[in-house]
């Protein structure tokens, strides 16, 4: 027990706009994509690739009213937001666009994952080497905190500075030597010969060279709706601010994690969080993730899901539960395995929006049945006898013989022990007679 558990829930910035509002605002920059979205999402094979196919753009442009530039653009956005998902030749609308005029959560979240696209939203100047770019985008955190930070416009100049001063840091990390516009490597390393006036001219250049990421930065920003750009000065947007302020309260929360779950591995994180409830879980689920990158984060769960623990795969999907859209393609890729498929479908069911009570129905009767025991066996393991024969109750099946007759049948490698500790400790002795008879005939192969 710590004091996560009485941990306040923290709180925007004074003067950020209700949910409502922002997640409003999230919609007027996304209009023209959701337009396309849900124009692709209704057209047969509109185009596997950005841009569109050259006659999908035309139809497109032509249906909707829209320069083909647009178009383009929308389409890009609706991609990158995740309101359309891309199965072979054919658009399908994801997730997001289902959702996006009730929940206004799922348009936050699309247009988050926009800002985060900034880079790929707005084109790179051309002949600036990719290292220059990654860098620039590399440092464009420490910008966007100084903007939050201020509440109010900054100048061009002021940014400038701290933007060259994080790629300064970042290729002194690396052991680099700044380069101009064009960062080729000189032919020897600078010796005696080397005059102040060369040193000015390569400071110019690096200089003249932030400027102009900079410019691109901030461009790329304000095409996303996360600022506003004036007269040599930017200053976030409501929108931008509320989304700055939530990556840093992530960070926040990621240095307070306590026990030092945030440097266990995934397994030790999970038991660490078993007894905990649901919200300080997922508290420390976040701390956890966001300490990691995550594709390694979602591979590591999905590892120990394999596992033998079955109370291990139950916490390794409430975990991927808060990494939410990026863990889609990795979940929907395990469906294949009998031992994740039930706890997969239930993921992908409450992702798309299912009510959680509703999303049983997704599972067959089989499926079902499988989940039952998985989930007996992690009580057997982990939990009290009381609670393992409340756990018949939950049971799709109606009686217990109906139930015993599937559970042999469902094929799953815990069947025997979940059925000798539940007749150890059902207090009725004519159904625990029954049950062990069950656990016997499966340990026997008997039928």
């Amino acid at each position: 027990m710590t004091n996560r558990r009485t941990r306040p829930a923290p709180r925007p910035p004074e003067g950020t706009p209700p949910r409502a509002e922002l997640a409003r605002q999230a919609r007027a920059v996304l209009a023209d994509a959701v337009r396309i979205a849900h124009w692709a999402a209704g057209t047969p094979g509109p185009g596997t690739a950005t841009p569109l196919a050259a006659h999908a753009l035309e139809r497109a442009a032509t249906a909707l009213e829209l320069s083909p530039a647009q178009v383009r653009a929308g389409w890009d956005r609706a991609r990158l937001a995740g309101l359309v998902e891309l199965h072979g030749d054919t658009a399908r609308p994801g997730w997001r666009l289902r959702a996006w005029d009730r929940d206004d959560s799922a348009v936050l979240r699309g247009w988050v994952a926009l800002f985060d696209a900034w880079s790929l939203v707005h084109a790179a100047p051309a002949g600036i080497e990719a290292g220059a770019v990654a860098e620039a985008v590399e440092a464009v955190p420490q910008v966007l905190s100084l903007l939050q930070l201020s509440a109010g416009p900054v100048t061009v100049p002021a940014l400038l500075d701290l933007l060259g001063q994080r790629v300064a840091e970042l290729q002194e990390e690396r052991c680099e030597v700044p380069l101009g516009p064009g960062r080729t490597a000189p032919a020897a390393p600078a010796g005696p010969t080397e005059t102040a006036a060369d040193r000015a001219t390569g400071s110019a250049r690096s200089t003249d060279l932030n400027a102009l990421l900079l410019d691109w930065a901030l461009e790329g920003l304000a095409a996303v709706g996360a600022l506003t750009l004036g007269q040599g000065h930017a200053t976030l947007t409501p929108l931008g601010n509320w989304a700055v302020w939530v990556k840093l309260e992530q960070i926040c929360v990621a240095a307070q994690s306590p026990a030092g779950n945030i440097e266990q591995s995934a397994a030790d994180m999970l038991l660490g969080c078993a007894r905990l409830t649901p919200g300080p879980a997922r508290d420390e689920y976040r701390a956890w993730l966001a300490a990691r990158t995550v594709g390694s984060a979602v591979a590591e769960l999905l590892a120990v899901a394999r596992g033998e623990d079955a109370l291990l795969r139950g916490l390794a999907f409430e975990a991927l539960r808060v990494v939410g859209a990026p863990a889609e393609p990795e979940v929907r890729a395990v469906l294949a395995e009998p031992s994740l498929r039930p706890y997969a479908l239930l993921w992908l069911a409450e992702y798309e929006g299912n009510d959680p009570d509703d999303a049983q129905d997704v599972l067959s009767r089989e499926e079902a049945t499988w989940l039952w025991v998985d989930t007996a066996a992690a009580v057997a393991d982990h939990g009290e006898t009381g609670l393992l024969v409340r756990h018949l109750d939950s049971a799709v099946q109606g009686t217990v013989p109906a139930l015993l007759d599937e559970v042999r049948a469902v094929g799953h490698p815990r069947t025997v022990q979940v059925l000798v500790a539940l007749a150890a400790a059902h207090p009725d002795p004519a159904l625990a007679k029954a049950v062990r008879r069950a656990a016997f005939q499966v340990h026997t192969g008997g039928a």
